[in-house]
């Protein structure tokens, strides 16, 4: 039976940051970010009203600062090995992140049968956000059902990989969890636990216990 691994972004593949935080950084705006950074985790603000205030602050961003931001995030090793040896055993690998979705879709370019992110407009802006389109960790849930569906698994053969609150959901409605460089919320929830550098050795802990 094939397998889907659900891979979480902010925090996971990138260690220690974001992509907001990667793209603020471009743009000469971390103070900014951290703010709102720190609203959202402690729920004085939501996905959408943080995206909306996102949408505001990066008015200046260009595609230049995207590419930018995305060859400089410090992404963990060996990401691209891990997704081609997914796709080599026959099974399937997908991004699931409330980022946004122009720089969440560039790791299609490594190897990801999928990447869903919150829906921005396109860049530079010129239209504003719609806040329907922001992703919150339940749609992680139905996108992850949406893609069992298209890939032909269930949830009991999905392995979910994340480090926050924003993948609880996600790792109480899959069989097998991975959790990467993660805080207190996911302690006691994931089958895996992994902190270091190298998605090659996370990847290991549940690719050696399908290989035995």
């Amino acid at each position: 039976m094939a397998r889907l691994h659900l891979f979480d972004l902010d925090g996971t593949l990138i260690r220690g940051s974001a992509a907001p935080v990667e793209i603020s950084r471009q743009l000469g705006l971390l103070e900014e970010i951290g703010v709102l950074e720190r609203d959202l985790v402690s729920g004085r603000i939501g996905p959408p009203e943080y995206a909306v205030a996102v949408h505001a602050l990066w008015s200046g961003l260009t595609a230049d600062h995207v590419t930018a931001a995305f060859d400089a995030a410090p992404w963990l090793a060996g990401i691209q090995e891990v997704w081609r040896d997914i796709r080599d055993r026959g099974d399937f690998c997908a991004v699931i992140s409330l980022s946004p979705s122009f720089f969440v879709e560039r790791l299609l370019g490594w190897g990801a049968h999928a990447a869903y992110g919150s829906r921005f407009p396109e860049v530079p802006f010129n239209r504003p956000v719609d806040p329907a389109g922001i992703l919150s960790p339940a749609a992680k849930v139905r996108i992850a059902d949406r893609l069992c569906t298209e890939f032909a698994v269930g949830r009991a053969d999905c392995i979910a990989y994340g480090d926050s609150m924003s993948d609880v959901d996600l790792f109480g409605a899959v069989s097998r969890s991975v959790a990467v460089n993660a805080d207190g919320h996911l302690a006691g929830l994931a089958t895996h636990s992994y902190a270091g550098g190298d998605l090659r050795e996370a990847y290991g802990l549940v690719a050696e216990v399908d290989d035995n």
